[in-house]
């Protein structure tokens, strides 16, 4: 829902560029008690005042001198990526009102004002507007949760294998190699066991971050449950890159975390694999990258293993 103090803390921006008018429609808007208002009384100002600040509602006058207010609605569907371009024209010509809406306002007021009818607009656009944000800012948490883990916010097994999809068709066309790390906690049960399971939570959180700060900006860690997570590497030059890149994030791994004012110390056993060497698709690739994990934890833990298997 659209709260009253949502409506009155909305940005508003007022076009025109008779002073008089300004002057008029802000003092109207501020007895409302609306509380950001901004104005301009040249339109070419406009595209730029917006893309800064984003306006909630722009009030602009069609009959201005350099540029009109026809120009500016065009200019502004450039900057206005959801398609939704809340405009309230204000004309003294009947005839332009038609125009005005086929050109993306969304309402209009006439001259003279008819101050009980501006503030109706007004605030039935503002209403319109948000609760259009509300849906589209939903929209876009629910895109973001169906792709990410709740826990740590890395990515998911889905978002996971889209990502690795992509990196070995890259890496097909151009004759390349791309790497995926499975990694898991060594101990981690024991922690959940000893601390409690919020701090193991905690715990996972923290491995998290140092896992995004341990690798490149186009790589992709996910996390798959628990305490198994996955590095997706595009654009690995050769098998060296990549085992420097598990040295790397085991040593960060394996620093002492402070949980509950306690120095905690977790450290973690990776297998890597390749593409292709290790598999052309992301099933058997994942697969023997776990299987390069079981190696690594049966040998000493605390180490890496690069995959040998080609199926």
């Amino acid at each position: 829902m659209i709260s009253e103090a949502d409506i009155r803390n909305a940005k508003i921006l007022i076009v025109d560029d008779q002073e008089s008018n300004i002057h008029l429609l802000e003092t109207v808007l501020t007895t409302a008690n609306y509380t950001s208002i901004a104005s301009t009384t040249d339109p070419r100002e406009v595209y730029e005042l917006h893309r800064q600040n984003r306006y909630d509602l722009i009030l602009l006058d069609l009959k201005m001198p350099g540029m009109d207010g026809f120009q500016v609605l065009e200019a502004l569907k450039e900057i206005e990526a959801d398609g939704y371009l809340s405009v309230l024209v204000i004309t003294a010509n009947p005839d332009c009102k038609l125009r005005a809406l086929q050109s993306g306002a969304k309402d209009f007021v006439s001259k003279p004002f008819d101050m009980a009818e501006v503030l109706a607009r007004v605030r039935n656009l503002l209403e319109v507007r948000l609760l259009h944000q509300k849906a589209r800012n939903y929209a876009k948490a629910q895109e973001f949760m169906a792709l990410h883990d709740p826990l740590t916010g890395l990515a998911n097994r889905r978002l996971l294998v889209e990502r690795v999809s992509q990196a070995i068709i890259h890496a097909k066309r151009n004759s390349g190699i791309m790497a995926v790390v499975y990694l898991d906690l060594d101990g981690f049960k024991e922690i959940n066991n000893t601390l409690g399971h919020d701090s193991g939570d905690l715990l996972l959180k923290l491995v998290a971050a140092r896992l995004v700060a341990s690798v490149r900006q186009e790589d992709t860690v996910a996390r798959l449950g628990g305490d198994e997570f996955v590095i997706a590497m595009p654009h690995i030059n050769n098998v060296d890159g990549a085992s420097l890149a598990a040295e790397k994030i085991i040593n960060a791994l394996s620093k002492p975390y402070s949980i509950q004012r306690n120095d905690v110390t977790v450290t973690a056993s990776a297998g890597i694999g390749l593409y292709p060497a290790n598999g052309e698709d992301v099933k058997t690739l994942l697969k023997n990258a776990d299987i390069a994990l079981l190696d690594a934890k049966q040998a000493n833990k605390n180490t890496y293993r690069i995959s040998e298997r080609t199926n």
